[in-house]
Protein backbone atom coordinates (compact mmCIF):
# COMPACT_ATOMS: atom_id res chain seq x y z
CA UNK A 1 0.00 0.00 0.00
CA UNK A 2 1.37 3.37 -0.99
CA UNK A 3 1.66 6.06 1.64
CA UNK A 4 0.65 8.76 -0.86
CA UNK A 5 -2.74 7.80 -2.21
CA UNK A 6 -4.62 9.91 -4.77
CA UNK A 7 -7.11 10.75 -2.02
CA UNK A 8 -4.33 12.06 0.24
CA UNK A 9 -2.93 14.15 -2.62
CA UNK A 10 -6.36 15.62 -3.31
CA UNK A 11 -6.79 16.39 0.38
CA UNK A 12 -3.43 18.23 0.45
CA UNK A 13 -4.26 20.17 -2.71
CA UNK A 14 -7.69 21.08 -1.34
CA UNK A 15 -6.25 22.23 1.97
CA UNK A 16 -3.32 24.29 0.69
CA UNK A 17 -4.18 25.05 -2.96
CA UNK A 18 -6.97 27.15 -4.38
CA UNK A 19 -9.10 24.04 -5.14
CA UNK A 20 -9.00 20.23 -5.01
CA UNK A 21 -7.64 20.10 -8.56
CA UNK A 22 -5.03 22.85 -8.04
CA UNK A 23 -1.85 20.83 -8.49
CA UNK A 24 0.32 23.58 -9.94
CA UNK A 25 0.31 26.38 -7.39
CA UNK A 26 3.45 26.82 -5.33
CA UNK A 27 1.53 26.32 -2.07
CA UNK A 28 0.08 22.96 -3.07
CA UNK A 29 3.45 21.72 -4.33
CA UNK A 30 5.22 22.87 -1.15
CA UNK A 31 2.59 21.07 0.94
CA UNK A 32 3.05 17.88 -1.08
CA UNK A 33 6.85 18.07 -0.79
CA UNK A 34 6.57 18.65 2.96
CA UNK A 35 4.36 15.57 3.36
CA UNK A 36 6.80 13.45 1.33
CA UNK A 37 9.82 14.85 3.23
CA UNK A 38 8.22 13.88 6.55
CA UNK A 39 7.58 10.35 5.28
CA UNK A 40 11.12 9.90 3.94
CA UNK A 41 12.60 11.26 7.16
CA UNK A 42 10.71 8.62 9.15
CA UNK A 43 11.90 5.93 6.72
CA UNK A 44 15.52 7.02 7.09
CA UNK A 45 15.32 6.91 10.89
CA UNK A 46 14.70 3.16 10.57
CA UNK A 47 16.95 2.55 7.55
CA UNK A 48 20.12 4.57 8.09
CA UNK A 49 22.02 3.05 5.16
CA UNK A 50 19.37 3.63 2.47
CA UNK A 51 21.41 6.11 0.48
CA UNK A 52 19.07 6.18 -2.52
CA UNK A 53 16.28 7.43 -0.30
CA UNK A 54 18.67 9.85 1.35
CA UNK A 55 19.49 11.37 -2.03
CA UNK A 56 15.78 11.59 -2.92
CA UNK A 57 15.12 13.36 0.37
CA UNK A 58 17.85 15.93 -0.29
CA UNK A 59 16.48 16.57 -3.79
CA UNK A 60 12.98 17.12 -2.38
CA UNK A 61 14.28 19.52 0.28
CA UNK A 62 16.08 21.48 -2.46
CA UNK A 63 12.96 21.64 -4.62
CA UNK A 64 10.89 22.87 -1.68
CA UNK A 65 13.55 25.44 -0.83
CA UNK A 66 13.56 26.79 -4.39
CA UNK A 67 9.77 27.02 -4.45
CA UNK A 68 9.77 28.84 -1.10
CA UNK A 69 12.40 31.24 -2.46
CA UNK A 70 10.25 31.90 -5.53
CA UNK A 71 7.21 32.57 -3.37
CA UNK A 72 9.20 34.85 -1.05
CA UNK A 73 10.42 36.93 -4.02
CA UNK A 74 7.04 37.22 -5.75
CA UNK A 75 4.37 37.24 -3.04
CA UNK A 76 5.58 37.63 0.56
CA UNK A 77 2.06 37.28 2.01
CA UNK A 78 1.49 33.87 0.39
CA UNK A 79 4.98 32.86 1.56
CA UNK A 80 4.25 33.82 5.17
CA UNK A 81 0.88 32.05 5.05
CA UNK A 82 2.32 28.73 3.80
CA UNK A 83 5.23 28.86 6.26
CA UNK A 84 2.77 29.34 9.11
CA UNK A 85 0.31 26.71 7.84
CA UNK A 86 2.97 24.02 7.46
CA UNK A 87 4.95 24.94 10.59
CA UNK A 88 8.17 25.44 8.62
CA UNK A 89 10.82 27.33 10.48
CA UNK A 90 12.01 30.13 8.22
Amino acid sequence: MSYLTPEKKQELFGQYGQSDTDTGSAESQIALFTYRIAHLTEHLKKNKHDFGTQRSLLRLVGKRRRLLGYLKENDIERYRAIIKALNLRK
